[in-house]
């Protein structure tokens, strides 16, 4: 069986709907079941360190995220017989960081060295910018043709969060990828004022980005990001303006189909921004 701790989340919910497709065994872990809404061939068990047994009894292969993942939480898992982990780590972690003090670094690589110390196997996936945090316009696309964000020209390689899980599928049921990174990115570079636009696209009307300076960016743009790690994200997000963004094939490589385009998951999600 295959545990998936963040099975509400964007890449968890995926590979859930993707492990019952495949009709492979498994079971959910989530702080509200009631409320998780998963399909009904998933076990869907609250996600509480308390009861260990019912979390991975039978479990062999799990996947987790990195601010779920302690040593406490390894070393359950471990004793309770999962014996390979995946990890949805992130982009930022290369092989030599010049930012190795960036907070979203330190939180991937802290978890990343948790695993590689539990004892089990591992294979960590390394996911550049997610479409899905496009999601962060959406409350000014549902009530105006305006979008105000940072950096018009910046440019990144965004990634369809079933591409990520369907690569996850892969390395959770097939074997192989023990001990490996692999660094994930969509097919193509997309400014963000591009991305606005093929969400105007996708919902037949047309969007104009509005660019703000960095320095007027505040919790109104980003009021899921910490305050404390605003300015890291900013400075990220300078970097990339008018920079090729990384392109990898591993989708297309490990699942045999190509990553989707920005454009396809903006049709996907439509529905989101109405």
């Amino acid at each position: 069986m295959i545990a998936v701790i963040g099975a509400t989340g964007n890449v968890g919910r995926a590979l859930v709907h993707r492990l019952v497709a495949a009709d492979s065994p498994v079971r959910a872990l989530t702080r509200d079941p009631e409320r998780a809404g998963l399909p009904a061939q998933a076990e869907t068990v609250r996600f509480q360190l308390d009861d260990p047994a019912t979390l991975f009894t039978g479990v062999t292969r799990l996947f987790v995220y990195a601010h779920a993942t302690d040593p406490g939480l390894l070393d359950t898992a471990r004793r309770a017989g999962v014996r390979h982990v995946v990890l949805l780590s992130s982009g930022i972690i290369k092989d030599s960081s010049d930012d190795e003090t960036h907070p979203i670094h330190i939180v991937h690589a802290t978890a990343e060295q948790h695993i590689r110390d539990s004892g089990l196997a591992w294979t960590f996936l390394r996911p550049n910018a997610f479409a899905a945090n496009a999601f962060q316009w959406a409350p000014q696309i549902r009530t105006g043709s305006t979008v105000r964000g940072v950096f018009a020209n910046g440019r990144t390689a965004p990634i369809h969060e079933d591409d990520i899980a369907a690569v996850a599928e892969r390395v959770l049921l097939d074997d192989g990828h023990e001990g490996l990174a692999h660094r994930l990115t969509g097919p193509e570079s997309v400014s963000n004022g591009e991305q606005i636009a093929a969400i105007g696209q996708a919902l037949g009307r047309p969007l104009d980005f509005v660019e703000v300076p960095p320095d007027q960016a505040g919790p109104e743009l980003f009021p899921h990001v910490p305050p404390h790690m605003l300015a890291g994200l900013l400075k990220v997000f300078a970097a990339t303006v008018d920079v090729p963004p990384e392109i990898t094939t591993t989708v297309e490589r490990l699942t045999g189909t190509p990553a989707r385009t920005f454009a396809t998951w903006a049709e996907d999600h439509v529905d989101d921004f109405r």
